[in-house]
């Protein structure tokens, strides 16, 4: 993935790679800029993602934390394993209509099981990140959506065991899309035995009523109207 400034007279400023464990922030940061939103994310022809921000020039601001890798709670690794190292861009909406929030609870499959959070997951190759919502959310929860302003991009950098068990040097991309659904209709998960145990609609105003993974809960927080 690469991380792309554009300064506010539309004019590109650079264009980076987006190293393992980075945040894009640091990077921009580290090429004499500040972030001030995402803008947007696309294919290059090649098949690799461009992720653009509109940046400004550094002013007093202090760099941004780059907070260093998690590692799983005793995490034992056998003779001669070397974790793999993993970098996973997926796209998330949040998914708001007449009937309140989207929101879809973790399975078994996962380290957060019962907890809540925004439907999505990776982005297959080729595929461009806002298909990559429609498809995600279709698949966690039977609604239809279109996936419009990019709100905001997360990033986590972990050390420990997949689902398979696969030791793994993990960075982690999260895109975050506004998204609209026209036809609201009663959630069903359709990608059994996935990640996803279940969907739900849940009221504005009480969306906090829900037991959220931390990261969501914080970005949740920043995003939703007060």
């Amino acid at each position: 993935m690469d991380v792309r400034g554009i300064d506010d007279s539309g004019v590109e400023q650079f264009a980076v790679p987006l190293p393992h464990g980075a945040d894009p922030s640091v990077v921009v940061y580290d090429q004499g800029w500040v972030v001030e939103r995402p803008i947007d994310a696309h294919r290059q022809p090649d098949g690799g993602l461009v992720l653009r921000f509109d940046v400004r020039p550094i002013g007093s601001e202090p760099r941004p934390t780059q907070r260093p890798a998690g590692r799983e709670v005793g995490l034992a690794l056998t003779r001669g394993e070397e974790p793999v190292v993993r970098q996973r861009v997926a796209a998330y909406g949040v998914v708001v209509s007449d009937r309140g929030l989207l929101a879809t609870q973790y399975s078994d499959r996962t380290a957060v099981e019962g907890r809540w959070g925004m439907p999505g997951g990776g982005i297959d190759e080729h595929e461009e990140p806002v298909a990559a919502v429609a498809r995600e959310v279709y698949e966690e929860t039977a609604q239809t959506v279109q996936a419009r302003t990019l709100l905001s991009v997360q990033t986590s950098h972990w050390v420990g065991r997949s689902p398979t068990r696969r030791a793994e040097d993990f960075h982690a991309v999260r895109l975050v899309y506004e998204a609209s659904c026209p036809d609201p209709g009663e959630p069903v998960v359709l990608d059994v035995g996935g990640t996803t145990a279940a969907a739900r609609w849940v009221p504005l105003p009480d969306w906090r009523s829900l037991t959220w993974t931390v990261n969501w809960r914080d970005a949740l927080e920043r995003l939703l109207p007060r």
